[in-house]
């Protein structure tokens, strides 16, 4: 007890007698000293005293599928600055290999009151994945947020990046460079963006079949395969549907004694960064990150202080973003 006393205290600026003050339920405390005390338990992983567990925490939760992609990284620096600058303390949560699943970061942010979750390339964003734990959080009444494309029926609100746009711009870029044999490198099957992306790809180059479509995990090895695929297949650009996904494809290229550009284009998309570190640096379409970070926290303060929750989708035009990973085809 003493030592939790302590580690609270030190968390929250203040002294032990006012932390046991707050958690026997004691009067003499500031509202503001309360939140800070109740915060850091919660922060530090301590159970509140059952007589303050009805109340939930300015504590919100940021659910990550991995920080080893620049992207996500980018995407948690501008929500946790924006929960901060609003008075809320984020919770970072990035799931590992092996490690703790979605599932189980689900119930540990629920025993810990927070007050909302945002969730960014979650099990949402699969339609042939378990959605269980997400039910549970509706079922709460928690509100919560969902960064690009899940599948409908969660009735969350979501902040997505518009991938037909994305899927236009690239793919124009190609064609502009006399590139007439395109291929893409998107994610699983059931992997909603990538979905939209295909759909968008079909009507913008009239695609009768998937003859010039493979399909990878998210993974540079993953990708590797599938674009050897397109490749051998006499592809000469290839849109993917990450920058970890491109870099895939241009080791694919290079390993089938191809040049990028000169030989292969390829495309990504995120711009997450050391994109211009590359060799050759990417061609890729960006994410306005910052963007869609701040909408999505205030999209969640707005369900946390009861003022409505928007059930339709924010869409956010991405850019083109020109480097060297693209060159007119070859024999142009």
């Amino acid at each position: 007890m003493t030592k939790r006393l302590t580690e609270v205290a030190k968390k929250a600026g203040v002294s032990e007698a006012t932390v046991s003050r707050v958690l026997n339920g004691r009067d003499g405390v500031s509202a503001a000293t309360r939140t800070a005390v109740l915060t850091a338990l919660d922060v530090l992983g301590y159970e509140r005293p059952t007589k303050l567990r009805g109340e939930r925490a300015r504590l919100v939760g940021l659910v990550l599928p991995e920080l080893q992609n620049p992207i996500f990284p980018a995407l948690a620096e501008v929500v946790t600055g924006s929960l901060a600058q609003r008075g809320f303390t984020p919770a970072l949560c990035a799931r590992t290999i092996g490690g703790v699943s979605e599932m189980d970061y689900v119930e540990m942010l629920l025993d810990h009151q927070v007050s909302g979750v945002i969730f960014a390339g979650g099990s949402y964003a699969l339609a042939d994945a378990r959605h269980d734990h997400y039910r549970r959080l509706t079922d709460r009444g928690l509100p919560v947020v969902l960064v690009n494309a899940g599948v409908d029926e969660l009735g969350f609100p979501r902040v997505s990046t518009d991938d037909a746009v994305a899927v236009e711009q690239a793919y124009g870029h190609l064609r502009s460079l006399g590139h007439e044999r395109i291929g893409m490198v998107l994610g699983p099957e059931g992997h909603v963006p990538s979905r939209r992306k295909l759909t968008a790809m079909i009507q913008a180059a009239g695609w009768a079949d998937d003859e010039f479509v493979e399909r990878s995990s998210f993974s540079m090895e993953g990708a590797r395969v599938a674009a050897t695929k397109l490749v051998e297949r006499g592809v000469t650009g290839i849109i993917c549907a990450s920058d970890v996904l491109a870099l895939g494809a241009i080791r694919a290229a290079r390993r089938l004694g191809r040049a990028v550009p000169a030989d292969v284009s390829v495309v990504g998309f995120d711009d997450s960064a050391f994109m211009t570190c590359t060799d050759p640096p990417l061609t890729t379409v960006r994410q306005p990150i910052e963007t869609m970070g701040q909408a999505a926290v205030d999209l969640l303060v707005t369900q946390i202080e009861g003022a409505g929750v928007l059930h339709d989708e924010l869409l956010f035009e991405p850019e083109l973003v020109v480097r060297g990973s693209t060159a007119p085809a070859p024999g142009r």
